[in-house]
C-alpha cells in the first residue's frame, strides 16, 4: 500500500498489506489520537483493514473549541 503522510517532516511510505489502520499508525510512530487516516474520501477507523493495493493518507488530527 502507498501511505502519504501529511504531517510535517514526514515522507511517503510503501507498506505491505493487508494491515489494520491502528497497526499502520503505530508502525509510523504516531499515537492514534494524533492522526486521522483517509482512503479516497472515506475516513477510516482504527480497526479498518487497508489492502496492499490501497493508497491512504495520514493527516494530523485537528481539534478545537
Amino acid at each position: 500500500m502507498k501511505v502519504v503522510v501529511r504531517v510535517p517532516e514526514r515522507e511517503d511510505y510503501e507498506i505491505k498489506g493487508p494491515m489494520r489502520v491502528l497497526d499502520i499508525v503505530r508502525r509510523l510512530d504516531f499515537l492514534p489520537e494524533e492522526v486521522i487516516v483517509i482512503r479516497k474520501d472515506e475516513l477510516l477507523t482504527r480497526n479498518d483493514v487497508v489492502e496492499d493495493s490501497d493508497e491512504i493518507e495520514v493527516r494530523p488530527a485537528v481539534s478545537g473549541g
